[in-house]
């Protein structure tokens, strides 16, 4: 028991440290967890469900916007959640087979930093400032970005925030609607997910649910209240840059066989 709630803090900090950054926190999880072998079904599962506490840290962060009544953010958090959640539910045991795997993640990881430092290269002028402005059809274009981070090592908020600035977002509000977008999505896989495989858990793991999904919120809290005043100044390329050399750390790895990769 002691060994899998030391796993689950560590797992949670890296849940909440990676899943608003754009570097993948699945991508993340995954390679952790096979360093750890908590890479069974088991721990895919609370992989999923201790985002819930990472996107509680949002709600808190903006929880003036969340609890007033704003039929304009939550039509649009709808309609961007919504193709993500189509092909989720569609291609999910497709995905997990054959794409949660160390290599599969770290070839994401590196096609995902090359594409981040092309886009920076891009100059932009937005035409929506804040997520105030955003209209559905807005929300539905990030929302099809969001399908993208379906293949783990992608990254939720990458693919959001990414997609929102081509889509003619501002740099803040692309990352501001990535937060608020990550609410729905995910409390919906969490809990998908944990009732799928509700078989697998009993009453004893709910010690471990909670470390989990405390230390998840504790370090996304952190997280989102620095990158909202990183952004002000700063682009994604030193993230683009990480995602490539770690990327190119895991391929050299299991190539050579320097790391057991369980995945």
């Amino acid at each position: 028991m002691e060994t899998a709630l030391l796993h689950a803090l560590i797992l949670g900090i890296v849940e909440g440290v990676t899943e608003f950054l754009p570097i993948s926190s699945t991508g993340h999880l995954i390679l952790v967890g096979d360093l750890l072998d908590a890479n069974d079904e088991r721990w895919n599962v609370f992989n999923i469900v201790i985002q819930t506490g990472a996107m509680l840290a949002v709600v808190w962060e903006y929880r003036a916007r969340f609890f007033r009544i704003d039929v304009g953010l939550y039509r649009n958090l709808l309609v961007a959640f919504i193709p993500a959640a189509v092909l989720g539910l569609l291609f999910s045991r497709i995905i997990k087979d054959y794409l949660f795997h160390a290599v599969p993640v770290a070839l994401a990881f590196i096609i995902g930093g090359v594409i981040i430092l092309f886009v920076e290269q891009k100059s932009f002028k937005p035409k929506i400032q804040t997520t105030q402005s955003m209209t559905w059809l807005d929300a539905l274009k990030v929302g099809f970005a969001q399908c993208f981070a379906l293949i783990p090592g992608t990254s939720r908020s990458g693919a959001t925030i990414i997609g929102g600035m081509l889509f003619g977002l501002s740099r803040k509000a692309a990352t501001e609607f990535s937060f608020f977008l990550a609410v729905p999505t995910l409390v919906a896989a969490g809990a998908y997910d944990l009732f799928k495989h509700r078989e697998l858990f009993s009453a004893n793991d709910l010690p471990m649910f909670g470390v989990g999904s405390i230390t998840a919120f504790v370090s996304a809290f952190v997280v989102v209240r620095w990158l909202i005043r990183y952004v002000a100044t700063h682009d994604f390329k030193p993230f683009a840059w990480y995602r490539i050399a770690f990327g190119l750390v895991v391929l050299l790895t299991a190539h050579f066989g320097w790391v057991d990769w369980k995945n």
